[in-house]
């Protein structure tokens, strides 16, 4: 008991000086991405499709079909592992802040306690890069992230793919086998996970309208349908 007494100043010094450093990175992601989204960046800009999506909106499956009809690449978590590889993070650690509400005391002492956990604020700014990346090679389908917020809306499509939640429900027990309860709160998750993402870090309302070229019921259209619309739409684009 004790030496758990001695060890609390030093605790909360520790957590006081995260708390800093967490702010000052905050501070610094946020201006980056302004300075990026005031002042694109010159080099030429290939074509891109970014799709939003509303959780269990089957939407990895319409960029699917579009990338391979297209012959373009398809990235989705895919960014995530490119992100892990090429500044040697941990793919487990960036799968805890990618598109997920944010938690000041993981990224605040969690950093402290295990040297392998990756800020939120850090992930944005790597993910950027590694969206911008992959613009300026072009043909790329985007799923997620906040992708259209990180480039010019007027260089490729953006799409938000929705459904009604009992459908959206419906898809999530098949691929998770949740009752349907438990669904509808993961669904829930989600999806207040990737408002604060895009609401934090680009100070947008993902789910407003005004923000895409499309926006796509896909139970209406089905997944065909939503993918021939975004097709058809990106073809219009580049002729």
């Amino acid at each position: 008991m004790k030496d758990l007494t001695r060890e609390e100043p030093r605790i909360a010094a520790a957590a006081e000086k995260q708390m800093q450093a967490w702010a000052f990175a905050q501070e610094i992601a946020e201006r980056s991405l302004r300075i990026d989204q005031e002042h694109p960046t010159p080099a030429k800009l290939g074509d891109y499709i970014a799709i939003s999506r509303e959780a269990g909106a089957n939407a990895e499956e319409v960029a699917e079909i579009v990338g391979d009809r297209l012959g373009w690449e398809v990235l989705d978590k895919g960014l995530v592992e490119r992100i892990a590889q090429r500044y040697r993070l941990d793919a487990d650690m960036l799968a805890l802040v990618d598109e997920t509400e944010s938690n000041w005391a993981h990224d605040i002492l969690g950093v402290w306690l295990d040297s392998r956990v990756v800020p939120h604020e850090k992930y944005v700014v790597l993910l950027g890069r590694l969206v911008t990346a992959a613009a300026r090679r072009g043909n790329v389908v985007f799923v997620g992230r906040g992708a259209q917020f990180f480039l010019p809306a007027e260089r490729g499509l953006s799409v938000r793919i929705v459904a009604p939640q009992r459908y959206r429900v419906e898809h999530i027990m098949q691929l998770s086998g949740l009752d349907a309860a438990k669904a509808r709160q993961l669904a829930d998750a989600i999806d207040r996970g990737r408002a604060e993402f895009v609401q934090k870090f680009f100070h947008h309302d993902v789910a407003d309208p005004h923000f895409y070229h499309m926006v796509l019921n896909v139970e209406r259209l089905g997944t065909e349908g939503t993918a021939e619309q975004i097709i058809a739409a990106c073809r219009r684009m580049m002729d």
